[in-house]
Order: structure tokens, then C-alpha cells, then sequence
């Protein structure tokens, strides 16, 4: 079992910046992806992110590119998510979860996580 913790969360204006870290521990070496997700009130848990750890390859949700940059140092076993340019609508709790799946085609899918962090609520302020 891998045990997460993420941290960074907070309030912010539209249009700052914030950078969640999720610490790894336990079972470790049984990570083969990282990913982030996040959770509106009332709405269900949608991707966010998701990185490869051994390779480096990175996805994310079209709602996030070209804003938010997920990177992971493996010797740290943490995981980061940069978030620039924020939006009201990217309030939510953000949960970072690990999977020993890396295929590309469900890397988005949260059934494959099988660890989860408890969660950090993000708050965007307009």
C-alpha cells in the first residue's frame, strides 16, 4: 500500500498561481503513475492529471493544458502540480492518487488508482 499526502492548497485571486506536492511513502516502488484529480461540490471526481513516474510522460485534461504542469521527483517520491492562471471553476478539492497501471488509453480513468491522498481544497476567488 502507498500512502499519500498532498499539501499546497489554499485561497487565491483569479489568474494566480498555486502548487500542490504529494508525498509518497510506503510501497513506493509500486508506482508506475501519479495522478491528480479534483471534485466540485456536486460534482463527480474528474481527471486533472497524470504523470508516468519512470518515463516522465504527462497527460492532462483539455480543461487544464497549457495552465497547470504535473511533474514528480523520483528521488523524493513526490509528486507536483503546478496550477497557473487559475479560475473560479477550478475550485475544488484536489486528490492525488497512484496506480501500478500505466497504460495511455486509461490513464484518465480513476478505477485504476488504486491509493489515495486525503485531499486539498483549492479555492479560486474572482
Amino acid at each position: 500500500q502507498v500512502q499519500l499526502v498532498e499539501s499546497g492548497g489554499g485561497l487565491v485571486q483569479a489568474g494566480g498561481s498555486l502548487r500542490l506536492s504529494c508525498a509518497a511513502s510506503g510501497r513506493t516502488f509500486s508506482i508506475y503513475t501519479m495522478g491528480w484529480f479534483r471534485q466540485a461540490p456536486g460534482e463527480e471526481r474528474e481527471f486533472v492529471a497524470a504523470v508516468i513516474w519512470s518515463g516522465g510522460s504527462t497527460y492532462y485534461a483539455d480543461s487544464v493544458k497549457g495552465r497547470f504542469t504535473i511533474s514528480r521527483d523520483n528521488a523524493k517520491y513526490t509528486g507536483y502540480l503546478q496550477m497557473n492562471s487559475l479560475k473560479p471553476e477550478d475550485t475544488a478539492v484536489y486528490y492525488c492518487a497512484t496506480s501500478r497501471v500505466s497504460t495511455m488509453a486509461i490513464i484518465r480513468s480513476s478505477s485504476i488508482y488504486t491509493s489515495w491522498g486525503q485531499g486539498t481544497q483549492v479555492t479560486v476567488s474572482s
